[in-house]
Order: structure tokens, then sequence, then C-alpha cells
């Protein structure tokens, strides 16, 4: 493993893009400050230019000669980094990150990763990361190496780490002026109870604009597979496959997968991807989905499920 991670670092430094694991998802990391390299990124991806891309980051004191930190926003890299938490803050001047990465705005979308061979290739190569889910823009995003090799043409190389572990992407936060709050621009792993915790202030959920969003995540129609999905559904209709929680098998011969049989809400996130794509595999028409609770971690899942099920 170490070999394909000193490849994947080689790559990284002669402007090529790579696809590895981070604990959320595969990321499909380039150069940040190199604008060539992000231009592929955006190319592979068919992202539109507009949205901007979180910059992955070995540790805070590489995060402060990026992105300008508050008391708040520090705090919460303390409790949280490395993790699946980004920050938004105001972007350094001089900070060299291609002006693609932040869509030409005055604030970045910050990150450390928690997952070691991401850390490993961070460490190696000195240089921050833009790294967005390695898959086509809107569809699926990948838990596993497979879904990127099945997915996306034309990576450079890709490092495979196994399934990852929180299975969906970071919370993203910003926060408000003068540290008297924050705002969730994506809900994720880490949840409003936990940053509210951390941080001792109020957490509320802001809005994006789709033409010019703040950070990943605002686009209405995401994380979608071909199938149409059907959220909160307590039948199955024909053609339809099912998208369980903590169920049986509903009915012979139509295609079932449990996100968590035990109601566990940190498994199902951790499946949610994973189901998607499955479901999409076995040529059904529909996926039905069951209730998911809205609590916790499952802000996050049923977020990327209303995306998921969003008309075009």
């Amino acid at each position: 493993m170490r070999d394909d991670v000193v490849k994947a670092a080689e790559i990284l430094t002669r402007w090529g893009v790579v696809a590895l694991p981070t604990e959320t998802v595969y990321g499909l990391a380039a150069d940040a400050r190199n604008e060539f390299a992000v231009k592929k990124i955006f190319e592979l991806k068919g992202r539109p230019s507009f949205n901007p891309l979180i910059v992955h980051v070995k540790n805070l004191q590489m995060a402060e000669e990026i992105g300008v930190f508050s008391p708040l926003v520090r705090r919460l890299a303390d409790v949280f980094w490395p993790g699946p938490l980004t920050v938004v803050v105001p972007l350094q001047q001089g900070a060299g990150i291609c002006s693609l990465v932040t869509a030409g705005r005055k604030t970045i979308a910050l990150r450390a990763p928690q997952h070691p061979l991401m850390q490993m290739v961070l460490n190696l190569t000195g240089l921050a990361l833009a790294a967005p889910s390695a898959n086509v823009s809107g569809s699926i995003s990948p838990t596993t190496a497979d879904h990127v090799r099945n997915g996306l043409l034309g990576v450079d190389f890709i490092v495979d780490g196994g399934a990852t572990m929180s299975g969906i992407e970071s919370t993203i936060v910003q926060v408000q002026e003068g540290d008297q709050g924050l705002y969730v621009l994506r809900p994720g792993p880490v949840t409003v109870e936990a940053l509210e915790a951390a941080s001792g202030v109020k957490v509320e959920a802001l809005g994006q604009d789709e033409a010019a969003p703040l950070a990943p995540g605002a686009l209405s129609k995401h994380y979608a597979p071909r199938a149409r999905v059907r959220l909160e559904a307590l039948d199955v209709c024909e053609g339809e496959g099912v998208l369980g929680f903590g169920e049986e098998q509903v009915e012979t011969g139509v295609p079932f997968f449990n996100l968590s049989p035990s109601k566990d809400l940190l498994e199902a996130a951790q499946q949610l991807y994973a189901g998607l794509h499955w479901l999409d595999e076995q040529g059904i028409e529909g996926i039905a989905v069951r209730p998911v609770p809205h609590t916790g971690i499952g802000v996050a899942i049923n977020d990327r499920l209303r995306r998921a099920a969003a008309e075009d």
C-alpha cells in the first residue's frame, strides 16, 4: 500500500489527478495551487465552475497559511480535526490558491482529513489538495475504489483503501460575524449537537444560492442514481427496489438493500451510497426509500436522499 501512496504523491506533484480515500468518501485530488491540475478535476467530473472545492490540508498550521481563522474556528479545528468537518473562512491574501478552487470568492473551504492514506499523501507532497468526491458531478458519491473505477474515466491513479468509514461527505460550517454563532452549509457526520457542545454557540442551517454557493453541497439535484428516488415510501411500486432501514426483506424478487437492520444511524450513513450504487446496478426503474429518522446524523442522510430524489 505504501508503494501506491508514494506513486500517488509523485503524480500529484507532477500536476496529475488522483482518486484516494478519505474517511468520508473517495476524493479526486489535485494540487490546489496548480491551475492545470484543478481544471482537470472540473473536466473529469463535468463540474460547473461556479461550484467551489474543499481544500484538504494536513493540519491546522497549514490551514492557517491559506485561510483566516477566528478564535471560534480554531476551537472547532482543535476539537474535530483531523476529521469530517469543513470550515469556510476568509481566504488569506497571497495564499496562491487557484481561483477555480474558490469559484472566485474571497472565502475558502478547508478540512484536515483523518484517513491515514490521505494523511500520508498530504505529508509526502506537502501540498494543499483540492479534492471533491471522485465521481461525475451530481451522481452517487463513491465510497469504494470500485465505485470510482466504474463511474469516472481519465483518473491518473486510484489508491484503493477499502470502503470509507463515515460514508457521507463532511459537515460544512461557517462562523457568524463576531463568532456569535455557526451556520451549517451542509450537514454531515459532525452533528449540530456535537457542534453546539464544542463551540458553546447556537448552530443554524443556512441555505445557499445555487448560482453562487459558498461551499459544495448546495445544488438541489445531487448524489443521484439513474433510477428515480421516492422518499418516505411505505409501499413498493412495480419496477422499484427498496432502500430499507431496520426491516426484513419486503418481498421475494424485489431488490432490497438494508441500510441498518438494527436501525443504527451511523451504520446507515456508512452504507447509504453503497446501497444506492447497488440498487442502481440492478437495472430497476425506481428506488423506494423507507423513512429514516431526522435526528443526529439522520439529518445528513435525509439531506442526501432529498437531493437524490430532486427533479432535474
